[in-house]
């Protein structure tokens, strides 16, 4: 895919662009610090490592991934994955996940996708995470494409037609594949739920009829699960504060999400990749509006996320103190429930606030899963 004006304002570097942007991250004293900090590698080493780039494939191949991986292996007990027989290497897909994590949720998956041969993907990330200079330089070398946020009604509609454009463009010229979020943000309290919205914006630059317009763009719902919820108790916090009407957004409250998500341990990690079958668009397509094609799409992909989401002993825990039952004791040992606890009060103990609506919160986002189990 070349650089297309009309996608100036959204689209990954270019060109020249990449040197002049790897040129930046290595003059940048606070992205060295920080990508030091969260890798173990030595800055000279990081330097080192970025020399020569001239494009994102190389970017991507020679260094993003490979820091990935020493995430991954500082900051998880492993990564496994099923479902990845399904993803063909001559094929772009567009993969659309659950949202636990600002940057791993892609960049995991992209790791898996190298291992196994396959197109690496542009993900989408909001513009408002693009805090400052070397933010955006590093993920625009990543392949990530921008999504404009905190923009007027009329603007939105504008950038959504531009952004429908460019993915169904990616996908189609099958050079890369797309991940992009099932809703706008993170999931915070742990109910994944497709936004007809984003569906509707994907809908919005087809030319074809509603089955087609899908099919081509090769949907493949993916499940992403943390043993350990990325950021929990920031979580647990601005949902806390929402329910008081006092939550305030900054670059500094996104910052430091991003880093607190890349450093915090996480536990085990699994990835399930599935497909929307050609049968279940036909069966979709048959319904007699617009409105309940794109209600009963979004249901079609959450049923997949939410079967093939894998649950941990931590959300059976969850779910049973939040209720005070002992309905998935068989799941869990005596001894991954008081662990549980331990970390959940340490982590508790720091915030403020009303203790059992923190800590109701905080089991929520652990539970949500495993109710959205129960209603498949």
């Amino acid at each position: 895919m070349t650089a297309d004006s009309e996608f100036d304002s959204i689209r990954p570097y270019y060109g020249d662009e990449v040197e002049a942007a790897v040129k930046r991250l290595c003059q940048s004293s606070e992205f060295m610090t920080l990508f030091s900090r969260l890798t173990g590698m030595e800055k000279d080493l990081i330097i080192k490592a970025l020399e020569g780039i001239k494009t994102r494939e190389e970017f991507q191949k020679r260094f993003f991934v490979p820091a990935i991986k020493l995430i991954i292996s500082s900051t998880t007990d492993g990564v496994t994955s099923s479902g990845l027989e399904q993803v063909k290497p001559d094929t772009s897909y567009l993969f659309m996940s659950d949202h636990r994590d600002i940057i791993l949720d892609s960049a995991i998956l992209n790791v898996l996708l190298q291992q196994s041969g396959n197109k690496y993907t542009q993900a989408a990330i909001g513009s408002n995470l693009l805090i400052n200079e070397w933010v955006t330089d590093l993920v625009k070398l990543d392949s990530c494409f921008v999504i404009e946020r905190d923009i007027t009604v009329r603007e939105m509609l504008s950038s959504s037609a531009i952004r429908s454009r460019y993915i169904h463009q990616v996908v189609e010229q099958n050079e890369y594949s797309v991940w992009i979020a099932q809703r706008e943000g993170r999931t915070k309290n742990g109910d994944d739920r497709t936004q007809p919205s984003l569906l509707k914006m994907l809908k919005m630059s087809g030319n074809k009829d509603f089955i087609q317009n899908f099919s081509d763009l090769h949907i493949m719902p993916l499940s992403i699960s943390y043993e350990w919820e990325p950021c929990d108790a920031l979580k647990t916090e601005e949902l806390y504060t929402k329910t008081l009407g006092e939550y305030v957004k900054t670059p500094e409250t996104d910052m430091n999400s991003m880093l607190t998500g890349l450093s915090d341990y996480k536990g085990r990690v699994h990835f399930h990749i599935d497909r929307l079958e050609a049968e279940e668009l036909e069966e979709i397509g048959k319904l007699p509006s617009n409105g309940e094609r794109i209600e009963a799409l979004a249901q079609a992909i959450d049923r997949k996320i939410h079967k093939n989401f894998k649950l941990w002993p931590n959300n059976y825990i969850a779910y049973d103190l939040l209720h005070s039952v002992t309905k998935f004791s068989p799941y869990y040992t005596q001894e991954e429930k008081e662990n549980f606890i331990r970390v959940m009060t340490q982590k508790i103990d720091k915030l403020n606030g009303n203790l059992s609506m923190l800590n109701n919160i905080y089991l929520e986002i652990y539970a949500n899963p495993v109710k959205n189990s129960l209603n498949l």
